[in-house]
């Protein structure tokens, strides 16, 4: 079958009206917590993760990529009106549309940026839908060493896209690795640093650490900042609406947005984050009035909202066809696969590709939903800053605590998770990235799984895992990606920052 007819099953398998609902929710949760700073969709997937699992597989998934999308669009909303970026890829729409805002261009800059998203969005989903299959087809003839080296890319990026030091990075993923350890050896049936603990021979769920991590640690680590200074929501005044020469000066950078986010969302070592910084450089760069930008410059909202949604499904490339995540809610939508047994790969696409088309049409769905849902609600999504934060931290807490003792109802398991969750505050509180623990446990055994296949193949001969061309190459792809982060970040970062420097004079 050709890629258009398994776009046009997914689309038939989207439109059943439950999965509309599950798309509908999903923009709506991924929106209201993109306006919230600091509750981003990672954080929101990792609380529905337990209360999901008994869920349809499809219906969840859908969800969850909805919430992703959603999240993205509602960053804009807080960081324009508010100067507080929701997510870190939304800090660099904070520069101009705040500006805006302040000028009373709130408007035109939450238009451009929810339009921009759509475009974005339509555009890099419909890249993923044709891309996708490409990949497949060269994953399939994986063997266990290129999947081993796959493994060790994945690490790799994960340690070096997630936050600024690739050190800190590297050691929360080896307290991944330490936790994927825990149980019952797969092939020798041996206990392993179990400490004679019958609880601990299942090892470490996954669902609980990412619920302990993202939901209860994260949100311990928002609730300590508090609020050092005060916040201000811009009101939105005047029309909604763009004019000719907003058209004229966004669709050329939401366009250029696309091109720049999809590419870096779908690299190993990607991330929205890159995409944005750069997205903002090139249009500066480009402005025909280039001492606009600083001052409210429509341009600099236009192409870092594109590239930052465009980038959002270009996470999902690597995510689905490779099992590799390079977000963090990439990494906990990687955990809810595998709770439904499911492993996103090459063999996913042949094995169900109902579930896999059904979840890339979802997103054309709900890329309209959520234009529909931002433009002309925009008094709801600002009216949700005035939720009272100890309201909001305390919800959350609540809401992790019971959906992960209603899906495994055990004291130890309680405890683990408020261990756990201890454990994720204090390595946010010192700047170690929580992602790569997440990921290390889930993708560990797999990688260990994979090394003994090959080296029990060659009988012993370390050598074999270079041997294959694919294996070597992705090897030194992951060499690249401990580099490409820090070049593309010190590029990109490089004309933020010395914008901020200028405005500060």
């Amino acid at each position: 079958m050709s890629t258009f007819e398994f776009l046009w099953q997914g689309i038939l398998v989207a439109m059943q009206p439950m999965n509309l609902v599950y798309a509908l929710v999903g923009v709506t949760l991924g929106t209201a917590v993109g306006v919230l700073p600091g509750i981003g969709p990672a954080l929101t997937v990792a609380l529905l993760l337990p209360v999901t699992y008994k869920l349809d597989p499809g219906g969840s998934l859908i969800m969850f990529a909805g919430i992703y999308y959603g999240g993205m669009y509602g960053g804009s909303t807080t960081s324009i009106l508010l100067n507080t970026p929701g997510e870190s890829a939304s800090i660099v729409t904070a520069l101009e549309g705040n500006k805006m805002a302040r000028a009373g261009r709130g408007g035109p800059a939450l238009a451009t940026a929810a339009i921009g998203s759509f475009v974005a969005g339509l555009i890099a989903t419909l890249g993923l839908a044709f891309i996708a299959p490409y990949i497949v087809k060269l994953a399939l003839v994986f063997g266990p060493r290129e999947y081993f080296a796959l493994m060790v890319l994945a690490f790799v990026t994960v340690s070096s896209a997630f936050g600024d030091s690739a050190l800190r990075g590297l050691t929360s993923l080896f307290i991944g690795f330490a936790l994927a350890m825990v149980g019952i050896d797969q092939q020798t049936g041996q206990a392993r640093l179990s400490f004679g603990i019958p609880d601990l021979l299942d090892g470490v769920e996954v669902t609980t650490l990412a619920v302990a991590m993202f939901a209860i640690g994260e949100t311990l680590y928002i609730a300590a900042q508090g609020n050092r200074i005060a916040e201000k929501v811009e009101a939105v005044k005047g029309s909604l609406w763009m004019t000719a020469e907003d058209w004229s000066r966004s669709w050329k950078p939401w366009l250029r947005g696309t091109l720049i986010g999809f590419p870096i969302g779908a690299m190993p070592a990607g991330g929205a984050e890159i995409g944005t910084f750069l997205s903002y450089a090139t249009e500066k760069r480009l402005a025909k009035n280039p001492e606009e930008f600083g001052h409210g410059a429509i341009e600099g909202v236009a192409g870092p909202e594109a590239a930052n949604n465009a980038s959002a499904a270009g996470t999902l490339v690597p995510l689905l066809t490779l099992g590799l995540p390079t977000t963090a809610t990439a990494a906990i939508m990687l955990a809810g696969f595998q709770q439904y047994g499911l492993q996103p790969g090459p063999l996913l696409f042949a094995t169900n590709p109902q579930l896999v088309w059904g979840l890339i049409a979802s997103l054309l769905i709900a890329n309209a939903m959520l234009l529909v849902l931002n433009l002309p609600m925009i008094g709801l999504w600002v009216r949700l800053l005035t939720i009272p934060k100890p309201w909001l931290y305390a919800g959350i807490l609540l809401f992790a605590t019971l959906g992960t003792i209603g899906a495994n109802p055990s004291v130890f398991e309680l405890g683990m998770l408020l261990t756990f969750g201890l454990l994720g505050y204090v390595m946010r509180l010192f700047g170690y990235p929580i992602a790569p623990t997440v990921v290390g446990l889930i993708l560990g055994p797999l990688a260990e799984q994979q090394l003994r296949r090959a080296l029990a193949i060659s009988q012993g001969d370390v050598t074999t895992l270079v041997m294959s061309p694919i294996a070597a190459g992705l090897l030194i792809v992951a060499a690249a990606a401990f580099l490409i982060p820090l070049i593309l970040r010190l590029r990109g970062r490089g004309q933020v920052l010395s914008q901020l420097a200028a405005n500060e004079d």
